[in-house]
């Protein structure tokens, strides 16, 4: 059985992969603060999958004492062990069909330095990388602690206001967490390296996605057109990753798993 550790006790990536995770694999899981402790032991595991975070890496121009994943990555000499990096979609400008080769444009601190860990990830381990430019993920946040909000903890803020935006035609690419989940756990059976976009794979209009997330919402709420709206569509090209893992992911999994979401959260 694949021994697989994760770092990042308290992250929603890190929290979700390990209750999936842990049902196929020898799982440990650690958090970043305790990694001294345990650096002699990373080269006894398979995967090494990281969801800590710097609040000074997403605010912040590069500094290396602030890259949790570099600092990670130093400790793995052999060639056996695969460290996963969870990039962002932001290294892409916003565009339609992004492939992994499509070129890349990072706007942010946070993007910027996504791309300059990347750079230096590769480096370091050679081929024993994995680097997983992620779209945007959907999943119950208030499990986990928050320094990174996305879109749906902007939505829940939104809604405790009693407000709904109006995006118009604007789309982008979501996962549900569970997709997310079994796409890495058929990664990690397929030992895969290299880097892939981890995607839906075509276009989510913002207004249709609200729609799913509030479809169990009874209290009353205003409709309101988004002043501060940015028309940056994009999707990302999934196909490189769907053609090795060879799994179902499809729009319509990610409508039922925003109802189930909704009906959770509402109810």
């Amino acid at each position: 059985m694949k021994k697989i550790l994760i770092i990042g006790k308290r992250g929603f990536i890190g929290n979700y992969l390990y209750r999936y995770l842990k049902k196929s694999f020898h799982l440990k899981k650690i958090s970043f603060k305790d990694l001294k402790k345990f650096e002699n032991k990373l080269n006894n595991f398979d995967f090494i999958i990281n969801s800590s975070i710097n609040k000074n890496y997403i605010l912040k121009k590069y500094n290396e004492k602030f890259d949790n994943d570099y600092k990670i990555s130093k400790f793995i000499d052999n060639q056996k062990t695969i460290y996963c990096f969870i990039s962002t979609r932001k290294v892409y400008p916003s565009k339609a069909n992004l492939k992994e080769k499509s070129k890349l444009s990072p706007k942010s601190h946070y993007s910027k330095n996504k791309l300059i860990t990347e750079e230096k990830i590769k480096k370091k381990l050679k081929k024993n990388f994995l680097i997983l430019r992620v779209s945007n993920i959907i999943g119950d946040t208030e499990i986990s602690k928050r320094i990174h909000h996305t879109f749906i903890d902007v939505f829940q803020k939104n809604i405790n206001k009693g407000i709904v935006f109006d995006n118009e035609r604007v789309f982008k690419d979501f996962l549900s967490i569970d997709k997310f989940c079994q796409i890495l756990k058929e990664i990690i059976r397929k030992k895969l390296t290299g880097i892939y976009n981890i995607s839906i794979g075509q276009k989510v209009y913002l207004n249709d996605l609200i729609g799913w997330l509030n479809k169990f919402n009874n209290k009353k709420y205003k409709i309101k057109k988004n002043t501060n709206l940015k028309k940056e569509s994009f999707y990302l090209n999934n196909r490189r990753l769907m053609s090795k893992i060879k799994i179902q992911n499809s729009l319509n999994e990610l409508r039922i798993f925003c109802l189930k979401y909704s009906k959770k959260k509402f109810s």
